[in-house]
């Protein structure tokens, strides 16, 4: 490894965090490891043994602690959540910036909250698919540099394997990490976290609402990029939205097969809340609940301070519908803008919805021109292509080339996770490693890899997701 790792955030005074080192595990194995995300962060490979990988032994530099942060979870107020299961160990630096090695499963800590801070092996098979394939997508994301097995097992509603993912993000800044200060009427910690929060990820934003703005765009366009794949993360509460941008914490998320704007998979959201087409209004609460956590960092009159955290906060709706329709125009192979191209737009959701139709299969089907074969109406079929066949011979260029890199052949099925992680329960990780591997490239696929793009049949629906914990 060419340098030491280091940790900026461990530089802030001691009420930001607790120092605390991984419990160690029994018999660690590893279960993946990303050489090519390795080798991008400037670490070798090989240094990342299941030793490192499970915490029993550290990467030259680590200063492991505990991060403490507040956060609304399901609009409820918790006033100290913090790393429960997780301990970052540092940050790597590079051309790339600065990113956080998070280990998730690694013990106990004092946020713990009477768990046993281990993780199991389900989960930690999830956030691997999940978020390596939404990088591979384009969407902003933390990242799995690798996973390994403890040789201990985790009691939840039965006894299961023990694993440990380690984890990369920009940072694990949250919304929460904000809210946890503002409440406790630290001042002088909420400035000193947006201080570093804004020289870390947006250094032309230092002052509190010129960073609100920042993270508003930024959380608005990551918003329009999960609806543009079908994605539902499941638990959008404050403590798992980060200032910088990335999407984090893979619980009980998923990815549509048939198309519902109201569609929950998240056992633990029992009203919708963040059913998929309440995503983009959540976003928007919580980054109110930013807003308000900064108000005490205004000059002035209080009045005027929330007029203003107000006024900023209404950009999230213009940024959220320009992404939005960006990304949406390409999945129909347009890159100029009309008019009624919002309207083509959701004529087909509308009709997608109409029929189930499979999400990811009927836009992947508009690369070869027809998706008849999924809006099964075939009069709705037939009253829209036409207008959409019109408005492509308006397109310079080839617009199946535009569509080819906005509609994914692949995304991670929910039966295929389950099949991986009902199959790594009895030993056998191949499933796993096929369905990581063939998510590499869900644009363009490898042919042996195309069973994995067919949607489930009804015995194989997977209608509910669990958080990890």
């Amino acid at each position: 490894m060419p340098q030491d790792l280091d940790n900026s955030y461990g530089q802030l005074p001691a009420r930001f965090y607790t120092r605390q080192s991984p419990d160690p595990v029994a018999a660690p194995a590893t279960l993946r490891l990303n050489q090519r995300l390795a080798r991008c962060l400037g670490i070798e490979p090989e240094m990342l043994s299941a030793e490192v990988l499970t915490g029993n032994a550290l990467l030259p530099g680590s200063d492991p602690l505990a991060q403490v942060y507040a956060g609304h979870q399901f609009g409820g107020w918790v006033p100290r959540l913090g790393d429960g299961r997780a301990i970052l160990l540092g940050e790597v630096t590079g051309d790339f910036g600065r990113r956080d090695l998070q280990l998730k499963g690694a013990g106990q800590t004092p946020y713990s909250r009477n768990g046993d801070g281990r993780a199991w092996l389900g989960p930690v098979m999830r956030e691997y698919i999940v978020s390596e394939a939404m990088h591979a997508l384009g969407v902003p994301t933390t990242r799995a540099l690798g996973a390994a097995l403890t040789g201990e097992t985790v009691q939840r509603e039965r006894r299961y394997p023990g694993a440990v993912l380690l984890r990369v993000a920009a940072s694990h800044i949250r919304v929460g990490t904000f809210q946890y200060f503002a409440a406790q009427g630290d001042h002088e910690g909420l400035a000193l976290l947006l201080d570093h929060a804004a020289q870390r990820h947006h250094p032309d934003a230092r002052t509190p609402m010129a960073f609100l703005a920042a993270v508003t765009k930024a959380q608005a366009e990551l918003v329009a990029h999960w609806l543009s794949f079908g994605f539902i993360h499941g638990v959008m509460n404050t403590d798992n939205m980060t200032v910088s941008g990335e999407t984090i914490d893979y619980g009980p998320c998923a990815f549509m097969d048939a198309y519902h704007p109201g569609t929950v998979f998240s056992s633990i959201d029992q009203h919708g809340r963040y059913a998929f087409n309440a995503q983009p209004n959540m976003a928007l609460w919580n980054l109110a609940q930013l807003a308000t956590s900064l108000l005490p960092l205004m000059q002035g009159d209080a009045d005027a301070a929330a007029e203003e955290a107000t006024e900023v906060l209404e950009a999230f709706s213009p940024h959220f519908n320009a992404a939005w329709q960006h990304l949406h125009r390409a999945k129909l192979g347009l890159t100029t803008e009309e008019d009624g191209d919002e309207a083509l737009v959701m004529g087909l959701l509308s009709r997608m919805a109409s029929s189930q139709a499979d999400f990811t299969a009927t836009f992947a089907a508009l690369r070869d021109g027809d998706a008849s074969a999924h809006v099964t109406d075939t009069d709705a079929w037939d009253s829209w292509a036409p207008d959409w066949q019109a408005r492509l011979a308006r397109e310079p260029g080839d617009p199946s080339q535009t569509m080819a890199r906005a509609n994914p052949i692949l995304i991670p099925r929910n039966h295929r996770i389950e099949e991986a992680i009902q199959a790594g329960l009895q030993g056998d990780y191949a499933p796993f490693h096929r369905l990581a591997d063939a998510l590499e490239t869900p644009f363009d696929p490898a042919p042996e890899y195309l069973d994995l793009a067919t949607p489930p049949r009804d015995d194989q629906r997977v209608m509910r997701t669990f958080c990890g914990t």
